[in-house]
Formats: structure tokens, sequence, C-alpha cells
């Protein structure tokens, strides 16, 4: 491996987002997925305006708002759904690949971390849900700074903290704007193109693009 630092993007890139309406796929009603898909649009979008604002609420907040414009645009969903999906949120399944990639990674000495627009207890609960709490060396959230993604603080806090230059940090997400975020900061940027979305940001390109973490140690 090139790099002994890998700092890895929570939902989208290590948890499956989706994975809450899912699992309540059958008493949410025919169009589960346009919800999920507004739901998590929403709940990024609450936080690139409270950013922009100068403003700043808690993840999980934005979160519940997040599932009441969901619910709101798509009426036919059942809203006695709402807690149960609440609930699921804090366990999402994590993608097939990741507890094999990482630990793989563990095993050649790289160390580990998380850095997320999540709350802190929501990415601790994340992790031992899906088993990772004894691989990820530490949990950078947004909390700490009270700015999201993508403000160039944010990527800073690890480089601050492990005292590190940006160019030592291989960074992996599924968000390309997050990725657009981390190249531009000066991290080496995976972009983990899941559901192969367009280039949008070709101005601040990620070094690999990979349809998963499968391949990471080799890629690197």
């Amino acid at each position: 491996m090139k790099y002994a630092t890998y700092v890895f993007d929570a939902y989208g890139t290590l948890f499956d987002v989706h994975a809450a309406v899912r699992r309540h796929a059958g008493e949410i009603g025919p169009e589960g997925q346009r919800l999920s898909e507004i739901w998590r649009a929403k709940q990024l979008e609450y936080s690139w305006t409270l950013s922009l604002m100068g403003d700043y609420r808690d993840f999980w907040e934005l979160t519940e708002r997040a599932l009441d414009a969901a619910f709101a645009l798509v009426p036919s969903a059942d809203r006695a759904m709402r807690q149960p999906l609440l609930d699921a949120y804090w366990k999402l399944d994590c993608y097939p690949e990741v507890p094999k990639v990482l630990k793989d990674l563990k095993a050649n000495g790289a160390r580990l971390a998380i850095l997320s627009n999540g709350s802190p207890a929501m990415l601790e609960s994340a992790v031992k849900n899906a088993a990772l709490d004894t691989i990820i060396d530490e949990i950078f959230s947004v909390d700490r700074i009270r700015r999201y993604k993508p403000h160039p603080d944010v990527y800073d806090m690890v480089t601050t903290q492990w005292r590190l230059y940006p160019s030592a940090i291989s960074f992996q997400s599924s968000n390309r704007w997050d990725a657009a975020g981390a190249a531009r900061f000066g991290y080496r940027t995976i972009w983990i193109n899941r559901s192969r979305q367009p280039n949008e940001y070709p101005d601040h390109p990620a070094k690999l693009v990979l349809p998963s973490l499968e391949g990471l140690i080799t890629a690197s």
C-alpha cells in the first residue's frame, strides 16, 4: 500500500442510506424508493443551506426534518412508519464488502478513520451495529466544528489532529460533491461510484473511481 492513512465518508460509502426504507418496504407502500431518495436529498440540502447561512443543527435533527419533508412530498407513504424508519436509521446496514476491506487494510498496518456529517451518537451506533468498532481508529464528526461538508475546515480536522499533510491521506467517498471537496483540500481522493453517477465536478477530479470498496488495496 502506498498510503498508511485511509479516511472514509460514512453514509453512502460505508453504510447504505436506503437500508432503513428497504427494511420496511412492505409497510411503506409502492413509493418507498421515492420516499428514500427524497429523504436523503433533503437531508443533504439542509446541511448545505445551513452551512451557507452560517447556522448549524445536529445531523439527527436534519434527518428527522428531511423524513418529514419526504412524507409530505410522498403522501401515499404511510406516515405511521415515521418512528420505525428513524429507529432503523440508527442501525443502517453496511455494504457487503466493507468489513473485509477495512480488516485487510488494518492487517496491512493502515490507520482508519471516518469523517462524516453524522452526529457522534449516530456514527457510533452505526459503527457498532456493523461490528466495525474494533477496526476504526477514530470517528471525526462535523459536530466538533459545527460546519458541514464540503467546508475545508471539515477535512482539516483529520490533518490537524493526526498531524498529516492532506496528500498523505487517502479519502474515500461515494458522494461526488464530497470527493470534490476533499480533492480541493488536497486529499488523495477515491470516488466510490456505487450507482454509476455522472462526473459532475470535473474541475476537482478524483484520483481514482471504483464501483465499490473492493479493489481499494490493489488500486492504492
